[in-house]
């Protein structure tokens, strides 16, 4: 049985792709590896539609090519943590709102339910400085609460990175996730695709 599983978003999911490699060294390599070795009696393809710097309005301009055009038949999406960094670095460009996150975030889920056969993982967006408390963390928080609530409504996969990364940060400080506060070093794209795989049911 042939899988088709599309993950997008930006720099997290598309993590070290280069022109040879179109997997990429992050935590969608991690689960490639992983669900190859687990279901070897299933023909799993794995397509990595991450784009550095990518923003919920961006995943929409390209969304009919790089999602519905594939006919996948499971679709991940990783996405919020430009969308709120932008205002703190880039506060004079047409910002995310927690009120437009939602409202394309919707689209892209419809557009998905009624186009495709596909099956939805909603992933929340991870964290800005591996800091709780941070102002980055506390305005993403909004965003986090939307993609849990799209996915109570839309019955789609929850995977709680958020939840997973705060968790781990308020235990273990001493040990680093990121390479840069937002960048996965390769523990925190283990902790990704770790929870990726505690939360979705690949039927």
């Amino acid at each position: 049985m042939k899988q088709r599983i599309v993950f997008i978003g930006d720099s997290i999911t598309w993590w070290g792709i280069t022109t040879e490699d179109k997997i990429g060294t992050g935590y969608v390599r991690l689960l490639h590896d992983y669900l190859k070795l687990s279901y070897p009696e299933r023909d799993i393809e794995i397509i990595n539609k991450g784009i550095s710097g990518n923003r919920i309005f961006d995943l929409k301009e390209r969304w009919e090519q790089d999602v519905i055009s594939l006919h996948p038949d499971i679709v991940s999406i990783s996405i919020g943590i430009n969308d709120v960094a932008r205002q703190f670095d880039s506060p004079d460009i047409n910002q995310v709102t927690p009120e437009k996150f939602e409202e394309t975030y919707e689209i892209l889920i419809q557009d998905v339910l009624n186009k495709t056969n596909a099956s939805l993982v909603l992933m929340e967006p991870t964290v800005i400085k591996e800091d709780s408390q941070s102002e980055g963390n506390q305005r993403l928080k909004l965003y986090v609460e939307i993609v849990n609530r799209l996915a109570n409504k839309y019955n789609a996969s929850l995977v709680p990175a958020h939840k997973a990364f705060v968790q781990f940060i308020e235990s273990r400080s001493d040990l680093p996730l990121t390479v840069d506060g937002v960048h996965m070093n390769t523990m925190g794209n283990m902790l990704i695709a770790k929870t990726w795989i505690q939360a979705v049911n690949l039927k």
